[in-house]
């Protein structure tokens, strides 16, 4: 409240000459009477996008800051009448609240969980790559279409983390030779004895499925 009444009496800053003239010590009342005058420094009393936060001195023209800025008390003339009662002003209304963050340490059930839920989205989903035809069209015993470059285990381990979001090792998969021709593919993963397999399983599958673009 008291900053608000001292905005509100801002222009009975005015003081006397000798000679009954008005002397305007601030810029701000240079603005007042309509004149053109540099830049004024004023503090925000309120964050402003594209200006400044709360308690910031920026400098802005004198007509924005008679026709927009202290009509509605958004900031004040950055003199030490002024500064002082913001500051006091922030001592008692902008309390800074200090949130502690613990941080909880995962217990080996946690990672038992998360390692389970990876397994369990590799098995049920299909691994989809796109890949060129290798020209001239040649075709393997089978009838499928060789690619032009072979799939390894480095392609199938990055688009395994970006299709799916599971992060796992060039290591985990069982897989003796790239896979050179389109179709479809079951490949063995080397998962931990731990994870227990889905019911009716005897071994976690990658489906792999190759087809031309």
């Amino acid at each position: 409240m008291a900053l608000r009444q001292q905005l509100k009496n801002v222009k009975t800053l005015l003081q006397k000459c000798d000679g009954g003239e008005v002397a305007l010590h601030h810029p701000l009342f240079y603005a007042a009477q309509g004149l053109r005058y540099r830049k004024l420094q004023v503090i925000l009393t309120t964050s402003i996008d594209k200006l400044g936060k709360a308690g910031e001195t920026v400098k802005v023209a004198p007509g924005y800051f008679r026709n927009h800025l202290m009509p509605k008390l958004l900031a004040v003339p950055n003199i030490d009448k002024y500064r002082h009662l913001m500051e006091d002003q922030r001592k008692l209304y902008q309390r800074e609240e200090v949130e502690e963050v613990k941080i909880v340490p995962a217990t080996k059930e946690d990672k038992m969980k998360e390692y389970q839920m990876a397994a369990n989205r590799l098995d049920r989903t299909k691994l989809v790559l796109r890949k060129l035809a290798k020209k001239p069209l040649t075709k393997d015993d089978s009838g499928r279409t060789f690619i032009q470059e072979p799939i390894g285990k480095d392609e199938i381990v990055a688009e395994v983390a970006k299709q799916l979001s599971v992060h796992i090792e060039p290591e985990h998969l069982v897989l003796d030779t790239p896979l050179h021709v389109m179709g479809e593919f079951e490949i063995p993963l080397r998962m931990p004895r731990s994870i227990p397999l889905p019911e009716g399983k005897v071994q976690w599958i990658l489906q792999v499925k190759i087809r031309g673009r």
